[in-house]
């Protein structure tokens, strides 16, 4: 079986994801895809993954699991999804290490399936918009404590993403960056359930509706409707053409409130973001 695991990260897509392939679980399940709604799995796997204490799990453990996910049923491919997998936000800088509980919890994760293949996907976030949201959607007070001595300016993804790669060596990685989740929606919510790019879903435009106003998404689907797009890159272009004109401001635009940071500060954030997600393109797969 396959056993997929969107991981996050914290503060990215805020479970629209996971509901968008929701809307489409009769569809996918009929494809041998299972998307559970995640009071089948969140509080299960946690508490079974914290009972091992980093022991093995025994042998009849992916039966009773699967068994209480799926309410007996079968399925090819099982999809799970949880932006706190790793972690809660007030830990993502713990013991000054980004992600520091991410071998530990993913670890846990994958020897819950020993024998199945294991999917992770992962979305990343500009530092520059990350760290002011995960901080303030954390419970601590100081920004200083929250981020455990670690330079805003010396975090890496690809450092997590190499992490990964040597942890969890069996495993296939899928990164993409948030900002580009309006352009490739659709895409993400195929490839989370593993169907070609013609199989039908509801949900595609459910992220743009939301960043967009009513005006622009009626001009949107008017348009698309008359010019259909002949690739993806061509309706990505359509995309970002109508997010410019009629995109709302304060769903896209965000409040950035860290004592000593300048736009020189946010601007260099975002340069090394860029640089970052080249080093990622690059990886060995």
């Amino acid at each position: 079986m396959q056993i997929v695991y969107h991981i996050g990260a914290n503060c990215t897509d805020q479970d629209r994801l996971l509901k968008s392939a929701l809307k489409n679980a009769e569809t996918f399940a009929a494809l041998g895809v299972k998307v559970p709604g995640p009071g089948k799995y969140r509080s299960l796997i946690r508490e079974t993954i914290q009972s091992l204490d980093g022991k093995p799990p025994a042998a009849d453990t992916r039966e009773i699991l699967l068994d209480a996910i799926l309410d007996d049923d079968h399925c090819n491919r099982l999809v799970m999804s949880h932006s706190q997998f790793m972690c809660v936000h007030r830990r993502v800088f713990e013991h000054s290490i980004f992600y520091e509980l991410a071998e530990q919890k993913l670890r846990g994760l994958e020897n819950l399936f020993p024998d199945d293949e294991i999917e992770i996907f992962l979305g990343i976030r500009d530092p520059a918009t990350f760290i002011p949201e995960i901080f303030g959607d954390s419970p601590v007070d100081s920004f200083t404590d929250f981020m455990r001595g670690i330079d805003p300016l010396e975090l890496r993804w690809s450092d997590l993403v190499a992490r990964i790669r040597t942890f969890l060596p069996r495993a296939s990685l899928t990164v993409w960056c948030n900002e580009d989740t309006p352009l490739i929606w659709a895409q993400l919510i195929r490839e989370l359930a593993g169907v070609d790019s013609l199989t039908k879903i509801t949900g595609g435009f459910d992220l743009l509706s939301a960043i967009m106003s009513a005006e622009g998404m009626h001009a949107f689907v008017t348009y698309l409707k008359a010019n259909p797009p002949q690739t993806e890159q061509q309706k990505w272009r359509i995309i970002a053409a109508f997010l410019e004109k009629y995109a709302l401001e304060e769903e896209v635009e965000d409040e950035i409130d860290i004592p000593g940071w300048t736009q020189e500060t946010l601007s260099q954030l975002t340069a090394n973001y860029d640089e970052d997600i080249y080093r990622i393109e690059h990886m060995e797969r």
